[in-house]
């Protein structure tokens, strides 16, 4: 485990937000789990999401999420993009904007297209202006539109 491990306080939903989390994104596990005696309800557990290693405690009701911490999911391509936000929508997520979707647990994530953050990368600030703008209006992200607006600029 790293220095440093990502801490999340679930309300109650921990099981059920690893299950979604490991069968969604690859190199995923459930690593350790604590329960109220033998068969009770899960407290803690240790569980990696895409190699990312989180900690998780069942908190009780008065914890939640919010959108001051989100997970950026790096995404090689539309595809990959458009099969992450589909899991999210099918599982209940609620779409943000700007590639931003909350997830059933409350949890806030990121999902970007790589392609994104290089277009992004140009030291053409007029171009780079004309793709954030096209994100701005967005809910999830789109590559093509996003090229587009780059190359018209």
């Amino acid at each position: 485990m790293s220095k440093v491990t990502p801490f999340l306080m679930f309300n109650d939903q921990l099981e059920a937000a690893m299950a979604f989390y490991t069968a969604t994104f690859p190199d995923s596990e459930i690593k350790d789990i604590a329960r109220t005696g033998k068969d009770g309800p899960v407290t803690s557990a240790k569980f990696v999401v895409g190699g990312q290693v989180f900690m998780g405690y069942n908190g009780g009701s008065h914890f939640s999420f919010s959108e001051g911490f989100s997970l950026y999911v790096d995404c090689e391509d539309q595809a990959e993009v458009d099969a992450y936000w589909d899991r999210l929508i099918k599982a209940g997520a609620k779409p943000s904007h700007c590639g931003w979707i909350k997830d059933p647990f409350g949890l806030s994530w990121q999902i970007v297209p790589r392609r994104f953050m290089e277009l992004i990368d140009d030291p053409d600030g007029r171009r780079v202006k004309a793709v954030m703008e096209a994100m701005l209006k967005m809910v999830k992200l789109d590559v093509a539109t996003l090229e587009r607006a780059y190359n018209e600029a």
